[in-house]
């Protein structure tokens, strides 16, 4: 479909788009890509990005905050398919001029479904010198690098809410008894549903920007930006083509590094311009910042709709007790405001009990038909300005790139209610609001459930502030300031890039010629 940058002329008026989409604000630039498209669920991404690998010459950037060599992207592929590591190491041994660099939380080693001692010890795929696997160990206490980037060449980006480790990879279907749906050992794990966007042009500098100056950050390696070659992944139909993208970060105050909220105001910002339809998919749904914002949205006599897709039971103990209990009590205090009804949540499942669920791992917002975000940030406190996180928002300014984002919601809608997208659509045509839609479809089988938090107490759970705090804890200041100076004794500063010495700071746009 295609759309114009921003600063065009078009349909919706630039003023009120740049009203909600501000840089220096909710984003830290507006720029265009020329082909995107969202990849629905770890099979679609896996395999996408198994193919523009392949075709890597120069760079493989991997931003994470997990990362298990072991996994297969194309697992479908039966014997032959290669675990990731293994691939990695044949694709520098066959090309001279490619390097690898990996960056991973520095805690995904206690705190991920990883596999811990590669990570700490290093593995045989890795022992390459153009093969750089980094622990990102410049955080605050407690926080967690929890961005999901992959860049090729410097010429295409993934970026959404999915890390290259074990349990990712799903299909659409979701289907209980998904043969392949297991970790390298054979173990099976439970439906999982996520979703990366892919995206080139323009917009792949500025996600560099983002990229190079985390691993700056992380290892003193300055890194430059190659110009761009058609990196674009063959399997893949773009959604859009020239359509404005806005790029939002999270950062937290660390040592001189001043904080960036960036994605916390594109939530608010986003939140509050909604007319008719706000469309969520979350992990979490605890944010009391968010919180607040919707509560001003449903006490107001007119409102958007808002449809919030979440997981039906929280993984661990943690995750149920304190996640689990604060999605019920925020929602508690939503409904009491709710006097208009036009909050409706739903859970995913597979089959007809809890054992049947499907995991909501997605971090998808959907505006209007006019925004479509898609990222990191959780709706929770940590991703306020705690936990590092990158999002991207495509911002739909004519009317073919907004029914473009209708039928996404009605594919990704489809998905969890076992319906066809276009039964959707045909429904919605109808002139009903979307949430009477989604209920006249609900059924016993692969559906949507209504969530009811029935009553209860509505004040966060006790020991919120310690384990979902918003951003880092004051108390911890001198163990930070211990933590900070045993990191940089123990950090070897690595030289510029062997690739190419520059003295361009990564933040900085400029390519080589």
């Amino acid at each position: 479909m295609d759309e114009q940058p921003l600063c065009d002329v078009m349909e919706t008026p630039a003023a009120a788009t740049r009203a909600v989409i501000s840089p220096d604000r909710n984003c830290c630039a507006v720029s265009v890509a020329d082909r995107a498209a969202v990849l629905i669920d770890g099979a679609s991404y896996f395999a996408a990005l198994h193919g523009v690998l392949t075709r890597a010459e120069r760079s493989i950037t991997i931003i994470g905050w997990d990362f298990d060599a072991s996994i297969q992207l194309r697992p479908q592929d039966g014997p032959n398919a290669s675990a990731l590591g293994d691939m990695l190491r044949g694709l520098v041994e066959q090309r001279p001029e490619l390097h690898v660099r990996i960056l991973i939380w520095s805690l995904a080693t206690v705190h991920t479904p990883s596999a811990t001692l590669p990570l700490l010890r290093g593995a045989e795929w890795a022992d390459h010198e153009r093969i750089h696997l980094k622990l990102d160990t410049h955080h605050p206490i407690y926080a967690s690098h929890h961005q999901k980037i992959v860049i090729v060449d410097d010429a295409v980006v993934f970026v959404g809410g999915m890390d290259l480790t074990v349990a990712r990879w799903d299909r659409p279907g979701h289907s209980l008894d998904e043969p392949l749906r297991r970790d390298a050992d054979g173990t099976p794990y439970e439906p999982v549903h996520d979703v990366q966007m892919v995206l080139d042009g323009p917009v792949v500098g500025e996600l560099c920007k983002v990229a190079h100056s985390r691993w700056y950050d992380a290892t003193g390696e300055l890194l430059s930006a190659w110009p761009a070659k058609d990196r674009w992944p063959a399997s893949v139909a773009p959604d859009f083509t020239t359509i404005s993208v806005a790029v939002s970060r999270t950062k937290p105050g660390f040592g001189a590094q001043t904080s960036v909220e960036e994605t916390a105001q594109l939530t608010d910002d986003l939140l509050g311009a909604a007319k008719d339809t706000i469309y969520i998919e979350a992990q979490y749904f605890t944010g009391r910042r968010m919180g607040r914002k919707l509560k001003q949205s449903l006490a107001r006599p007119e409102g958007p709709q808002i449809v919030v897709i979440c997981t039906l039971v929280a993984n661990g103990i943690v995750e149920r007790f304190i996640m689990g209990a604060n999605r019920e009590r925020l929602l508690r205090r939503l409904k009491a405001v709710d006097r208009y009804k036009r909050l409706h949540v739903y859970c995913p499942v597979t089959g007809d009990d809890d054992r049947h669920r499907l995991l909501i791992h997605s971090k998808v917002m959907i505006i209007d038909d006019q925004y479509l975000r898609i990222g990191s940030a959780n709706l929770n406190n940590r991703s306020v300005g705690l936990d590092t996180e990158c999002d991207v928002t495509l911002i739909a300014q004519s009317q073919k790139a907004r029914e473009t984002v209708r039928q996404l919601q009605n594919t990704l809608l489809g998905e969890h209610l076992g319906v066809a997208p276009e039964k959707l659509q045909r429904s919605s045509l109808s002139g009903k609001a979307l949430p009477q839609v989604i209920n006249a479809l609900l059924c016993d089988r692969k559906s949507l459930e209504p969530l009811d938090v029935g009553p209860g107490r509505t004040r966060p759970f006790p020991g919120t502030f310690l384990l979902d705090p918003e951003r880092p804890l004051p108390f911890l200041d001198g163990i930070q300031a211990l933590w900070s100076r045993l990191t940089r004794l123990g950090r070897t500063r690595a030289k510029k890039s062997s690739e190419l010495p520059s003295t361009n700071n990564p933040i900085h746009k400029g390519m080589r010629k």
